[in-house]
């Protein structure tokens, strides 16, 4: 049986979708804000978050937004039901991170289409990264889960390459792929010969990586990932470029502009198992320490306690 979160402000529909989808099998919790949807996420994580696009105080885009920047909430899958069919909103949806996108008012066998089939997905998927063949998702809520359990500080160290987006569309993503690949060889690598005994590699998603160590092992481990991976991009884009440090590119706007060579920014959160607040807590700062080491400057690393 899957768990199912929906937010909606309007309580017919809520009722009505809780209906349709606990007759296919489903368990569903409802709630009628995008405040109380982030609210009902601390204590119990959906394997599907429903959100209505348009309600109060806080809209199904802001709540997408931020599920989708949390480390450890990033991969729940959205679904975002909207009265609107306009292109723009489809476009700022998926923008904010939304897995897949349906206009009211729906067929309800197409809303039971589109969870079975997201939920399939989010259960093929799961257990490990195509692209690096690493573990991801659960496995890495479980090996901090299980560090916690142990009572014994640790670190977690959260790893996102930069300007990788702008490297991805000016290289092509067959090279991309590639660089995700090296990248995880490369972290299974650091930790073997810098990091501890027992240390966890994982692949959120994405550009964005996981290692699990000991807390004096953390900010070293995140040098040396970020020296490796210098050596990476060389082999992929060639001497040339690489000694230039940069790549003439499109941005968002589509505008000509040089970006500098995809590096590594980390941050490093030091957890004692006394303060332990929740996985979506540490997520939280996370997201918040990356945001603050990007602030500073490509290759930034920064560390900071939970």
């Amino acid at each position: 049986m899957s768990y199912l979160l929906f937010a909606d402000d309007n309580a017919d529909m809520r009722r009505m979708v809780q209906s349709l989808l606990e007759s296919s099998g489903h368990e569903v919790a409802l709630v009628p804000d995008g405040a109380a949807a982030l609210a009902s996420l601390e204590e119990r994580e959906p394997d599907l978050l429903i959100l209505d696009l348009v309600m109060p105080n806080m809209t199904g885009l802001d709540v997408c937004r931020l599920v989708k920047a949390n480390p450890f909430t990033a991969r729940i899958p959205v679904l975002m039901l909207t009265a609107e069919d306009e292109i723009e909103s489809k476009v700022e949806g998926f923008e904010a991170g939304a897995d897949d996108y349906l206009p009211k008012p729906f067929d309800p066998r197409e809303l039971r289409a589109r969870v079975t089939a997201m939920l399939r997905l989010v259960r093929r998927e799961a257990d490990r990264n195509p692209t690096s063949g690493l573990p991801g998702g659960r496995a890495i809520e479980e090996e901090i889960a299980l560090r916690v359990a142990r009572r014994q500080r640790f670190a977690v160290c959260y790893l996102d390459l930069d300007n990788f987006k702008a490297f991805a569309d000016t290289f092509g993503f067959t090279l991309c792929d590639q660089v995700i690949r090296d990248m995880g060889g490369v972290l299974r690598a650091v930790t073997a010969s810098t990091g501890g005994h027992g240390d966890f590699v994982g692949h959120i998603g994405g550009d964005d990586f996981i290692i699990v160590t000991a807390d004096d092992k953390a900010e070293p481990v995140a040098g040396e990932s970020a020296r490796r991976f210098r050596e990476v991009i060389t082999r992929a884009v060639g001497d040339e470029v690489a000694a230039a440090g940069s790549f003439v590119g499109r941005d968002r706007d589509g505008a000509l502009k040089r970006f500098p060579l995809a590096g590594v920014s980390a941050a490093v959160l030091l957890v004692d198992p006394a303060r332990w607040v929740s996985m979506t807590h540490l997520g939280a700062a996370a997201a918040e320490l990356k945001r603050r080491a990007k602030a500073r400057g490509d290759g930034t690393i920064l560390a900071g306690p939970v």
